[in-house]
């Protein structure tokens, strides 16, 4: 047998051991289960303007103004959630993003608010350093950040730039990833996409532009780009599709590197997006924490077959990474609809099928190429044995059959706590006709967290 036909054998005996091990499943087992309802409201700051004390008054198709509290019902697709809008108050919803503190207490985020940059105007953009307690099985916030720009850092007009408080709303930054560190905050934003800090007090203090390669990275929702007067004109350029910025942020263990990674992958053209490995692939793109400037290293995150998007990215040690996976799907295969593109109101119009935690290996060597994907854990499949769920799954499982599933780190060396956006009140996989609470859960997973 030759040298050249020995090499190649090797070579195939190589990428097929990288297909196994991406593909590999480690088991997971719920420890513990806490819900926030989803109907959960707070105050606006009592020196927040009038406009601010309400939300939702945009939640329709036409952006009409609603005057009526809870006159328009949420949906999620021609499914009534139960809910409905405008608010008195600000809801807590849309957990984006989560960090687990060395005291046992966590900081999140709430998203933009409503969905899109054009109906959250009224939502405010809030911090929260929350308390879990597994047994009573509850989320209580110790203390919520109202992020605000009162020194003028936003490079564009905000929502309230002419307020004397100049909150930040949803109409302003879509937040959607945190890393809390000593002197404030670190948030992977998505409309710029901006890569953003603020100090312990919620106050914005830096917008950092996307840049790979020396090029910027646009989303359509960024502020910079305005429509061509003449429509036989070329539209404005950007390379990236609405909600693909930064759903993922994470930071590494010595505090000297940001690493944002992107829901969406770069459009090189009108027709092809970046890939790796075959399969359509999402930058993760390093930026030094000193110098706030981007270093040009990147890698890049394949996404699985039938994956579409990531839902949040935590750094475990140097070289290895926790990142949620997942599909459009919501709810449950068995119950949905026949024919997707006819849904009806009593059925999913399409079920979860990629729900997943990735670990993945990112360092010096694959700079610039793709992440190893040593193996995930299936959201829709987890152990529940002692029966600790409070809500969903059957017997002796746990599922989180839920569109958005945005929070995931490690809690110690065993457990890792997993967590949904609610994308109140328009999400419902939990169940047909009703709004999905905030859930979160304590998984034990040490095979999976040792797994190289």
């Amino acid at each position: 047998m030759t040298k050249s036909i020995l090499a190649a054998m090797a070579l195939i005996l190589l990428a097929s051991s990288a297909a196994l091990a991406e593909e590999k499943v480690f088991p997971a087992t719920l420890k513990a289960h806490a819900i926030l309802p989803a109907n959960t409201i707070i105050a606006a700051p009592a020196n927040a303007a009038d406009y601010l004390k309400t939300s939702g008054k945009f939640a329709t198709a036409d952006r009409k103004r609603a005057v009526e509290l809870g006159s328009v019902g949420g949906k999620d697709g021609v499914r009534p959630t139960g809910l409905s809008l405008p608010l008195n108050g600000q809801p807590m919803q849309g957990f984006s993003g989560i960090k687990a503190m060395e005291d046992g207490t966590f900081w999140s985020l709430s998203d933009n608010g409503f969905g899109n940059k054009l109906n959250s105007t009224d939502a405010m953009l809030m911090l929260h350093h929350l308390r879990i307690d597994w047994e009573a099985g509850k989320v209580q916030a110790l203390k919520t950040l109202f992020m605000s720009d009162p020194d003028h850092k936003a490079p564009f007009p905000i929502v309230m730039e002419g307020s004397a408080t100049r909150y930040l709303t949803g109409g302003d930054f879509d937040v959607e990833s945190i890393q809390p560190v000593a002197d404030g905050f670190w948030v992977g934003e998505e409309f710029g996409p901006y890569i953003l800090k603020f100090d312990t007090a919620g106050k914005l203090t830096d917008v950092i532009a996307t840049m790979v390669d020396g090029e910027p990275v646009v989303s359509p929702d960024n502020p910079a780009l305005t429509l061509q007067g003449d429509p036989s004109k070329k539209a404005p350029a950007f390379n990236l599709k609405r909600s693909g910025g930064y759903e993922g942020l994470a930071l590494s263990k010595d505090g000297t590197r940001l690493y944002g990674l992107l829901e969406g992958p770069i459009w090189a053209d009108s027709e092809s997006v970046e890939q790796a490995d075959g399969r359509p692939a999402l930058r993760i793109i390093e930026l030094d924490a000193a110098s706030k400037a981007w270093t040009g290293r990147s890698w890049l995150y394949p996404l699985a077959e039938g994956g579409e998007a990531i839902g949040d990215f935590n750094m475990l040690d140097e070289k290895t990474a926790l990142v949620i996976e997942r599909d459009n799907g919501a709810g449950t295969v068995d119950k949905a609809c026949a024919d997707p593109k006819n849904p009806q109101p009593d059925c999913f119009a399409v079920g979860s099928k990629v729900k997943r935690i990735y670990k993945i290996a990112m360092d010096d060597e694959n700079v610039g190429g793709a992440v190893r994907k040593i193996g995930y854990i299936d959201l829709l499949k987890i152990a529940d044995p002692d029966n600790r769920k409070r809500q969903g799954g059957g017997e002796g499982f746990y599922d989180m059959p839920f569109v958005t599933i945005e929070n995931v780190d490690r809690v110690d060396a065993t457990h890792i706590i997993v967590g949904n956006d609610n994308n109140l009140p328009f999400s419902a996989g939990r169940s047909l006709d009703r709004a999905d609470d905030n859930e979160f859960v304590l998984l034990e997973a040490g095979d999976f967290l040792k797994a190289e």
